[in-house]
């Protein structure tokens, strides 16, 4: 046990099957380039950054402004390794790897979930890649 363990032990252990759900509905919008749907996952906040793999955008805004030109993912996205990270009953992790078919790089995902009056919200997000070994 470290320092930190004693945060996940105060976490209600239906936290991590509620924030999973959240991962995976903010996945089906990526997937179907649901807009509206992915927005209203990241918190509307001027504090909230997403760093992308070519880009970076700091506070909601900037978010919404990129997405709206941004291109939707490519078909055949495959998840592997998603870990859920429970920190404390209001804040978790989510980590993940993604690859394409058509792709031999080895994407990289994390995100920063807190849970919000209007529930769980990304606040940090940071996608990228690594060429395949």
């Amino acid at each position: 046990m470290t320092d930190l363990d004693w945060t996940a032990r105060s976490a209600p252990p239906d936290v991590e099957t509620e924030l999973r759900s959240c991962f995976i509905a903010y996945e089906d919008a990526l997937i179907a380039g649901d807009v509206a749907a992915m927005n209203e996952w990241f918190a509307d906040d001027t504090r909230t950054v997403r760093f992308g793999i070519a880009d970076e955008q700091w506070g909601a805004d900037a978010v919404r402004d990129w997405r709206r030109t941004a291109s939707k993912v490519s078909p055949g996205r495959e998840l592997t390794d998603t870990h859920v990270s429970v920190w404390t009953p209001g804040v978790a992790v989510v980590t993940t790897r993604f690859r394409y078919p058509d792709s031999p790089a080895c994407g990289r995902q994390s995100q920063t979930w807190i849970r919000t009056d209007v529930g769980w919200r990304i606040v940090h997000a940071h996608v990228s890649e690594r060429p395949a070994e």
